[in-house]
């Protein structure tokens, strides 16, 4: 009988972790059985999600106070389709705060339920007794970052690093890079800066200004400037609005015309970019593209972060390899003028340039590049806590 297997991801790059799940499930075990709620990755390796994936990429505590109603009602939906699936397993990925109480609320209605959750918390850089919380509802963990299982463990889960999909993607050629610069029309020598505002929409109405005033900035040192702006399927309209009055003739690539291959090529063909904070840094990383990070929230929730935060970066990139090469401004910092500064250096200052791209090849190899793809590294984790001797 097939082993079968309920997922929930609540973003973009859980959507990706989630779609290299299934793969290697599928590759070890051909006639596994998947449910659940995913994106348009997951939805590609053959899970029908419940419901959009978009209703629950939401962050930051006056951001989701609005919503609560309409996330309250998806958790329903979940559960129940979680009790009617009887699963050999609930695996949830990221999104902690509605993973976490999908966990709980299943756990409830089956308590045998064997559950897993896919990215450790980061109780190494803020709230520890997260750890400790999640043990509660959550038997074992799937840890991107090689440090993590030694906190998940000493909580009472047991945990695997398994790495991150991104070490494994496809990387544009030369030629690839080169073909994109021509279809722009972007001039040789001509520098070209990645913008990547978020997966939210609260992080692009948020970010979306300050980026265009940094850029502005920036094509004023750089009058070639090419801006190129990659957008996730649900925002790419409200991306391309907001870029609209940006310098350096924005092109935004629109996920939902693009099977990865603009995007790829894009950051092959790129000098630099300016990004949100998150697991974008590492798909720039992964293409070699040196990055400065800018991040803001409401101050409601930057006062509430400021307090609770142990590390003096949030970037993985700067965690991973155990530097502060990127730059990043957080919430008051996020301004343009520091931000384009920061860019400047990036595209005329070649030791800055060399050792943030050292500090990017030592993060792809810490989390696993050249070694076995964690997408299948992560299904022999599930399919082996799944036997009967795991627990």
């Amino acid at each position: 009988m097939a082993q079968r297997f309920y997922l929930l991801a609540g973003e973009p790059s859980g959507d990706r972790l989630g779609a290299a799940l299934i793969a290697g499930l599928r590759q070890l075990q051909p006639k596994v059985e998947v449910a659940g709620v995913g994106g348009p990755a997951m939805e590609a390796e053959g899970l029908k999600s419940l419901f959009p994936m978009s209703d629950l990429s939401v962050m930051g505590l006056a951001e989701v106070i609005p919503r609560y109603p309409a996330l309250r009602r998806r958790l329903d939906e979940a559960v129940r389709s979680v009790a009617a699936m009887r699963p050999d397993a609930l695996v949830t990925i990221d999104s902690p705060d509605f993973s976490l109480r999908l966990a709980g609320h299943a756990r409830l209605t089956r308590p045998t339920l064997r559950t897993i959750h896919y990215v450790a918390p980061s109780v190494w850089a803020w709230r520890p007794g997260r750890a400790k919380k999640m043990a509660r509802v959550i038997d074992h963990v799937l840890a991107l970052l090689p440090f993590e299982p030694p906190y998940m463990e000493a909580a009472g889960m047991t945990c695997d690093f398994v790495g991150h999909p991104v070490v494994a993607e496809p990387q544009a050629t030369p030629a690839e890079a080169a073909a994109f610069r021509a279809a722009h029309g972007i001039a040789p020598g001509a520098a070209v800066v990645l913008a990547l505002p978020g997966s939210r929409e609260a992080e692009v109405a948020r970010l979306g200004p300050s980026f265009g005033e940094t850029l502005a900035r920036v094509a004023v040192a750089e009058p070639g400037l090419r801006v190129v702006v990659p957008a996730v399927a649900h925002l790419a309209d409200r991306v391309r609005a907001a870029v609209a009055g940006w310098p350096g003739q924005p092109v935004v690539i629109d996920a939902r015309a693009d099977d990865g291959s603009a995007k790829r090529a894009a950051f092959g063909a790129a000098d630099a970019a300016l990004a949100a904070s998150g697991t974008v840094s590492l798909e720039l990383a992964a293409a070699g593209v040196p990055m400065v990070i800018g991040y803001d929230v409401s101050p409601l929730t930057w006062a509430v972060m400021k307090r609770l935060v142990r590390v003096d970066t949030v970037t993985l990139v700067n965690l991973v390899s155990e530097t502060r090469t990127v730059p990043e401004f957080l919430g008051p910092a996020c301004r343009p003028e520091p931000m384009a500064g920061a860019l400047l250096a990036l595209l005329h200052d070649p030791a800055a340039r060399a050792a943030q791209e050292a500090a990017l090849a030592l993060t792809m190899e810490r989390l696993g590049r050249g070694g076995e793809p964690p997408g299948l590294r992560a299904a022999q984790s599930v399919l082996t806590h799944c036997r009967p001797h795991a627990r």
